[in-house]
């Protein structure tokens, strides 16, 4: 089998499971792009096995310590293993979840979605891209579903040389359909909606956050398609404004809302503008953008963004009242971003109360030697009083 030696001091000999181009010491046996290879050390040591990409820049992937093909029983195996992980955990519906999370369910870039009988697939790496029709059989014998849908419309894919497309491969296009999550009833189209459906890796926030909302005057910024709002409106907030520059995203909160019988005033408008310019005052706010940053290069100015919305925030918000914010960019640590909160409520001459701190749902396991597979952290805050 063809194969790479790796440079002492690589990653890979401290838990990572990635091979850049920088840690490369050689190359024997002319690898082809979405190869399976051989890892050897620089004693020439078995490593394992990856997927291999010389264009991308992580150009091995690891998906076992032995020698492994991608082959059907490989596929079957992996992601029975991912499915039973996932089953075994009370905290999560295993018809609405993630059923793999890539590197965390050792299936580099293998994404899969469930929304009851129905599946959104993503493959974001070269090997596995051309291993697609394999993985779709494994996916049909294991789970037997309805419809599976490949959404691939990341902006990873371009790093691996893949084209994007959304394109039904199993089944008919359920078309729009509703599904239940913590009581609450959303609206989802898997193959022609502006999303793959809801962020599933946020409905135990949702939930969390419903709990502190009854009484009080709620704002939900970057709102999607409702997940907060509607959570805190039919957990009896008083008032539910919800705000989001997509007027896709505006439309699907209406139409959740109605869906969910409450009333939620959903505006149009930028967040950053709209944070600027608002004049009410707000007992409970949410602040749950999009990733500011995609790498490091950009992390200076996403952290300015974090900041302008956590101080305009702060201002708005009234008398002990909750912040509850997020952030999805693996580039800004956990450690940053609460620091990022307090230097705003520096600026904000205020104080703050950490109540709860937030992660990403036990469906996208976390994997310490590999931090990238930790990406959305978030903390709420009560405003603590005056001294």
């Amino acid at each position: 089998m063809a194969g790479i030696i790796v440079k002492p001091r690589a990653r890979i000999f401290h838990g990572h499971d990635w091979v850049y181009s920088s840690e490369i010491q050689k190359t024997f046996g002319n690898p082809q792009p979405g190869d399976v290879i051989s890892l050897k050390d620089f004693r020439d040591r078995p490593l394992g096995t990856a997927i291999y990409n010389p264009d991308s820049q992580i150009v091995a992937r690891r998906i076992s310590r032995r020698k492994q093909k991608l082959e059907l029983e490989f596929f079957k195996r992996r992601i029975q293993q991912a499915f039973d992980l996932r089953e075994r955990a009370e905290s999560i519906d295993i018809n609405l979840c993630r059923i793999v999370w890539s590197e965390s369910d050792a299936l580099p870039g293998v994404i899969l979605d469930r929304y009851g009988d129905h599946f959104v697939l993503q493959t974001l790496t070269l090997a596995m891209h051309q291993r697609k029709e394999i993985i779709i059989d494994a996916i049909i014998k294991l789970l037997a579903p309805k419809t599976i849908i490949l959404r691939n419309d990341s902006p990873m894919l371009k790093a691996e040389g893949i084209e994007t497309e959304i394109t039904l491969v199993h089944g008919e296009n359920p078309g729009p359909f509703t599904v239940t999550a913590n009581g609450v009833i959303f609206e989802v189209d898997l193959l022609d909606g502006q999303k793959t459906g809801l962020y599933l890796d946020q409905l135990e926030a949702h939930a969390a956050i419903a709990k502190m909302a009854k009484g009080k005057r709620v704002l939900d910024v970057f709102c999607n398609q409702g997940g907060f709002a509607l959570a805190c409106a039919k957990a009896g907030a008083i008032s539910v404004t919800a705000v989001d520059s997509s007027e896709n995203a505006i439309a699907a909160t209406v139409r959740n809302a109605e869906l969910n019988g409450v009333e939620i005033n959903a505006i149009k408008h930028n967040a950053f503008d709209f944070l600027k310019h608002c004049e009410d005052e707000y007992d409970l706010i949410i602040l749950d953008p999009p990733s500011f940053t995609r790498n490091k290069k950009t992390l200076k100015d996403a952290m300015r963004g974090y900041k302008e919305i956590h101080l305009r925030g702060l201002k708005i918000l009234a008398r002990n009242g909750i912040l509850s914010t997020y952030c999805c960019s693996h580039h800004a640590t956990r450690e940053l971003f609460l620091q990022n909160v307090v230097s705003a409520s520096v600026d904000a001459k205020c104080a703050l109360r950490l109540i709860q701190n937030h992660g990403q749902r036990l469906d996208h396991p976390i994997l310490p030697g590999i931090p990238e597979t930790e990406y959305l952290k978030g903390f709420t805050f009560e405003l603590a009083p005056s001294r």
